[in-house]
């Protein structure tokens, strides 16, 4: 298309001057002083045209050569520019390819190319990337010192430009939790605005740093988060906040605190198998035997309906708090056994509650099986051994009895 049209313009401009030129039948007379020059229309025309052309081509021609040494300048200066951004982006290539000595040199060369450069000095990006790319290569051959240094000079820069001080301050809390500081990790993230506090990075950093602290009520509560913003797979998600409920629960000393952090923990957590067998065992361990059953008692409603896994743990919670159990739990058991007999851990809960009522018909049986069952725990199978035993005895029949406890102690 555009030849085209370069085609029609040679035509009409062909036109034009054939038009207008083609007589040539006029003069232009030029006077100076004795001397008259007479020449055609078309010459003179086309005289004026070269005149005015060589004109401004010897005009361009001046200034540009007047112009070389700002030229010149601005080169070098651009040179500079190119260089200091290769360096940067060799400095980031680098500290990716685990080589970071080579990565600290090159970020050097950047921010000292950067000085430079009057526009790279005014480029609050460049300058902190450079540095932070210093840094981590630091902070990967364990010169805190020298990490440290380059960490301030990027928040400093940032302040004084009035910038997002985030991913200095992210990157600062992470690398104090690689040197195993939460309390300065913590402190970092605290400075933080609320909506970067709640980002994914921040809140995996603040979980990390709960953990080291050996604070798991806050890190069961930034994990809730986490999980809220899908920050883990469901699967790992539920084993995660299962765990720190446990661990919140094993740090408790008293039962006063056992309850408060029991209160603490979401109602999933509370209905969670593994965590309410914890919190039974922790309650009978202060003493309390019939606050940990209490709590059982909402698992042992809905025990038909969960998993095996899930029912084994309520089992053997029962079994570590048994102690004192009344008739009500006789009527639980025994629905359990009913609907699910097979399962060891379901059989040792039967055992003991039967043998805490003297049932010693009823018990017999199931506590047999649970000592020779090898999947339930040692004490367990010890406990049964030991109510064998006492049974045993009590029928007179002191033989019997010391083979039970005998076997007993080999679980020691």
């Amino acid at each position: 298309m555009r030849s085209i049209v370069w085609l029609v313009l040679i035509f009409t401009a062909a036109v034009v001057s054939a038009t207008v030129l083609g007589r040539n039948d006029a003069l232009v007379s030029i006077f100076y002083g004795e001397w008259r020059l007479d020449l055609s229309l078309n010459f003179f025309l086309l005289s004026l045209v070269a005149v005015v052309l060589l004109t401004f081509y010897a005009l361009q021609a001046a200034s540009s050569l007047l112009s070389l040494p700002t030229r010149a300048r601005e080169w070098r200066v651009l040179k500079r520019e190119r260089a200091a951004h290769a360096a940067l982006r060799e400095a980031w290539v680098e500290l990716l390819s685990a080589r970071y000595a080579r990565a600290q040199r090159a970020a050097q060369r950047a921010l000292e190319l950067q000085a430079e450069v009057p526009v790279l000095q005014q480029d609050l990006s460049f300058g902190v990337l450079a540095q932070l790319a210093a840094a981590s290569g630091q902070h990967r051959l364990q010169d805190r010192r020298g990490r440290d240094e380059r960490l301030c000079q990027a928040l400093a820069l940032v302040r004084e430009r009035g910038g997002n001080a985030d991913a200095v301050q992210l990157l600062a809390a992470e690398w104090a939790l690689d040197d195993r500081d939460p309390e300065r990790g913590l402190a970092l993230l605290a400075e933080l605005p609320p909506g970067v506090s709640r980002r994914t990075q921040a809140l995996r950093l603040r979980l990390q740093a709960a953990r080291m602290q050996r604070q798991p009520l806050l890190a069961l509560q930034t994990a809730r988060l986490l999980a809220k913003h899908q920050g883990f797979s469901a699967e790992a998600a539920r084993s995660l906040l299962r765990s720190l409920a446990v661990e919140a629960l094993d740090q408790t000393f008293d039962l006063q605190q056992l309850e408060q952090t029991w209160l603490a923990l979401d109602a999933t957590e509370r209905a969670d198998a593994w965590v309410l067998a914890r919190a039974a065992r922790k309650a009978c361990d202060l003493g309390q035997p019939e606050q940990g059953r209490l709590w059982l008692q909402a698992g042992w409603e809905q025990i038909g309906r969960v998993e095996p896994d899930a029912r084994a743990q309520l089992a053997l919670g029962l079994v570590h708090c048994a102690a004192g159990a009344g008739t009500d739990w006789l009527q639980r058991v025994e629905a359990a056994l009913a609907r699910h007999g097979h399962e060891s851990a379901l059989v040792a809960a039967a055992a003991v509650v039967f043998a805490e009522r003297r049932l010693w018909g009823k018990a017999r049986r199931p506590l047999e099986q649970t000592a020779a069952a090898e999947d339930l725990p040692a004490p367990v199978r010890r406990g049964a051994l030991r109510r064998l035993a006492a049974l045993a005895r009590e029928q007179g029949d002191e033989a019997l009895a010391t083979q039970h406890e005998q076997r007993a102690a080999s679980f020691d």
